[in-house]
Formats: structure tokens, C-alpha cells, sequence
């Protein structure tokens, strides 16, 4: 179901943030990530050819045989990297390079499909799991080309949920700005339990199989982030720094405040604006919204 009329898509903002006031104090969180360091644990390097990344996004990390670059002062690190084959981060090579930047740091693993032992091999160095969440098996195929599907990463979530604090995160427009596994993946959240949402959207990337996609249209973002303050009342949900920039990011993070968010990456100003506006105590952060 899409809401393209505007006395819709107002009717159901006035309900979320309904919702969002009914079980949150008046605040809100604006996050600036500048403190939080990014590590790859593979380098540049991936297996896979995702439609939406084409290991563009791994080319600015900074390679964990190299982890002496991290500064020192930086409270935090993402600790990411390429996947193989079969959709997983090697996450248990180079735990000793691992376990050195977890000393007075939190580590936000952002890890592919896993099993228990290498949830288990993790564990100790992580504050919190970031998990991309994928509601269709079409989706999963066509993005990653993984010959896998949503059960696959319903067990890797149940898994890490045993061990470590998991923010799933779901991508709008994940399948070349096309909507469609967005509810599902709420739908079965939803049945699973969860303590916290991060939201992306589609960023048509230069040299991808998607650069020439258009995202998501705002409206529609704007409704399924509102659906989700509705279904999800009582908890925390995001809107993170993976999101078009310009213009729509213009649009979109005002819609995200009305739509009753707790905490926002990098808004924009007319965001900022409508928060004070609307009575909202702003406190700011300036590490990776997950931690």
C-alpha cells in the first residue's frame, strides 16, 4: 500500500507522532559521526558485485592491517568490510588487530550472514551488531546475488541476538529504488522482537549496477517511516547516514521528525528547525547512531 495523497501521508504523520509523544520524552537525537572510525576488515576487497555498493563504499575504510591509522581519541569504530561468496564478513580473522581497538573503545560490527561460532568469536569486542535486514528472496537475489534467503538472515539475527545488542538495519528502495521488501522485513521484526530499527535509503551510487536508478520517492519513505513508528511505538527507530543527500535529504528529514524518529544522521536544517519548532529538546552525538 503506497500513500501518494498528501491528506494521507498528513493523516499518518499525525498518527505516528501521536504515537512517538504517547512513549518518548520530547527529545531528539542529531548524530554527527565524526568520532567513530571505519575499518575494513577485508580492505577494498569483496566477492560479491552488490547492485547498490559495487565495493565503492569499502574504498574509504581503513584497512585493519593498518588499524595503527586509527586515531587515537576516537571512542568508537565500524568495523565492516567485503563479504565472500556466500554473504558473510570474515569477521574472526584478525581478532587480534580487533581486540587491540576494542581497548577503551565500542566496536559496532556490521557483519553479513554469520553462524554461532563466529557470533560467539565476536561477542567479547562488540557494543552492538548493525544487520542489513532483507525482507524478499527477490531482493536478496538480485542485490547481492546470493543464492540465499530471508530465512538466512532470520538466523543470523536470532543468532547474534544470543550474544550481542542487534539494530537491524533496512534499506528503502534496497531494489533499485523499487519498494516492496521494506514491510515484509518489518512484518517479520516484528515477530522476532527487536530493540531498536536503523532506516537507510537507496543511494544510486556512481559506477554501480544502480547509479542511473532514481531512489525512493520521498512521500513513499516518509509513510514507511511512519508505519514503523506505528508498529514499533515504544522503540528507538533511526534514521541513518546512508541516504540521498541534497535536495531529497532537504525533504525527507523534516517528514523523518514528523514521523515521530528518535535520532537522525547528519540533518539537515530545515530538520533541525522543525524539531525546535515542534518543542523538541535536541541533544547531539557524535559517533555511529547505532552505538
Amino acid at each position: 500500500m503506497f500513500y501518494t495523497a498528501s491528506s494521507q501521508l498528513q493523516g499518518l504523520l499525525k498518527r505516528a507522532w501521536q504515537t512517538r509523544m504517547d512513549n518518548f520524552p520530547p527529545n531528539i537525537q542529531f548524530d554527527f559521526p565524526v568520532d567513530t572510525a571505519i575499518v575494513s576488515l577485508t580492505g577494498t576487497q569483496c566477492a560479491l558485485n552488490c547492485a547498490h555498493c559495487g565495493r565503492h563504499y569499502l574504498q574509504h575504510m581503513i584497512p585493519i592491517w593498518e588499524a595503527e591509522r586509527v586515531p587515537e581519541a576516537a571512542p568508537s569504530a565500524l568495523i565492516s568490510g567485503g563479504s565472500d561468496a556466500n554473504g558473510r564478513v570474515p569477521v574472526a580473522s584478525n581478532l587480534e588487530k580487533v581486540a587491540a581497538l576494542a581497548s577503551g573503545r565500542r566496536l559496532n560490527w556490521h557483519v553479513g550472514l554469520i553462524d554461532d561460532a563466529e557470533a560467539k568469536a565476536i561477542a567479547s569486542y562488540a557494543a552492538v551488531i548493525s544487520l542489513d535486514f532483507v525482507g524478499d528472496d527477490e531482493t536478496i537475489r538480485e542485490v547481492y546475488g546470493l543464492d540465499k534467503t530471508v530465512a538466512d538472515y532470520v538466523q543470523s539475527y536470532n543468532i547474534l541476538r544470543q550474544y550481542v545488542p542487534v539494530m537491524p538495519h533496512i534499506t528503502i528502495g534496497l531494489r533499485g529504488g523499487k519498494l516492496g521488501h521494506e514491510r515484509p522485513a518489518m512484518e517479520r521484526l516484528a515477530q522476532l522482537g527487536l530493540d531498536g530499527l536503523v532506516f537507510l535509503v537507496l543511494m544510486p551510487t556512481p559506477g554501480t549496477r544502480y547509479a542511473d536508478c532514481r531512489p525512493p520517492a520521498v512521500a513513499d519513505v516518509a509513510c514507511i517511516l511512519a508505519e514503523a513508528r506505528l508498529r514499533f511505538p515504544d522503540k528507538p527507530i533511526y534514521l541513518g547516514c546512508m541516504r540521498p543527500k541534497g535536495r531529497y535529504r532537504g525533504e525527507l528529514d523534516p517528514l523523518a521528525v514528523r514521523a515521530g524518529l528518535n535520532k537522525i544522521v547528519n540533518p539537515t536544517r530545515p530538520a533541525v528547525q522543525l524539531a525546535e519548532k515542534l518543542g523538541l529538546s535536541i541533544s547531539r552525538g557524535r559517533e555511529c547512531c547505532a552505538l
